[in-house]
């Protein structure tokens, strides 16, 4: 295959999308490719096949994917893929969708699940914001995962965060009636902006009231940069939000600006 390797097997680093805030435009990340593991490389030349989705911006039959019907879960930025992989070992009535632009990353995941034998579990390296836009159906997901997101903890460059109303209105469209979304982070500032944004896009509805948050569900494992920070005294908020029923994605549409590449 020639999407996404080059010609030597190299992995391509995928390209920048946004979503237009107004005169902003919001990015689901930086690229940071980092460096790969010999083992790593091998991840991606020899599993890839197996776990991983070419994105081709068409869109994609999920079941087809994984041929399966369970519901679907997306985690967006898995990071070294800790988490997805303890939601896979421990939930395998769902299928698990992972993205994830840290090259990495992603081949580091692609070896633990090639070692759990995980059959359920499918991964993008691409940008979030392209792959739901185009790749996505509305109303696909069971649930979305956003996990310790980049802060940007610069007050110049919050604007680069990716939890703002744009994105947050895409995420309604994307889950079913009665799906849930799972935030959560270790900056206090970015939670605060959460809430600001999540509490008040149409559709969402905060499980723990306004301006809540809950305890670290038993899904979410606790990392090891958690448990150092809290340590340290810093706290973590998770936050639930239920995608409430009767809200139409036509609605959520019209309120969501335009894309561009």
């Amino acid at each position: 295959m020639t999407d996404p390797f080059t010609s030597d097997g190299a992995k391509m680093p995928p390209k920048p999308f946004t979503i237009e805030e107004g005169r902003r435009q919001v990015r689901s990340f930086v690229l940071r490719q980092g460096r790969f593991t010999p083992a790593q490389q091998r991840a991606f030349d020899e599993l890839w096949p197996r776990f991983g989705l070419d994105y081709t911006g068409a869109p994609r039959d999920l079941d087809a994917a994984f041929g399966s019907d369970a519901p679907k879960v997306l985690e967006i930025g898995f990071g070294n893929g800790a988490a997805l992989r303890f939601a896979a070992q421990h939930d395998p009535s769902r299928d698990y969708i992972g993205i994830e632009v840290h090259a990495p990353g992603v081949g580091r995941l692609l070896n633990a699940l090639d070692e759990d034998g995980s059959t359920h579990v499918r991964l993008y390296h691409h940008d979030a914001v392209e792959v739901l836009e185009h790749e996505i159906a509305d109303g696909a997901l069971d649930e979305v995962r956003i996990y310790f997101p980049d802060p940007w903890h610069k007050k110049r460059h919050n604007k680069r965060r990716l939890i703002q109303p744009a994105f947050a209105q895409l995420l309604v469209r994307k889950l079913r009636d009665g799906g849930r979304l799972h935030a959560a982070t270790d900056w206090a500032d970015y939670a605060e902006q959460m809430w600001d944004v999540l509490d008040a896009t149409s559709g969402l509805v905060n499980r723990a009231g306004p301006r809540g948050h809950v305890e670290r569900p038993a899904w979410r494992p606790q990392t090891h940069f958690e448990t150092r920070g809290q340590k340290l005294g810093h706290g973590v908020w998770d936050l639930l939000y239920d995608r409430e029923s009767g809200i139409g994605n036509r609605e959520s549409q019209e309120q969501l600006p335009s894309a561009s590449g």
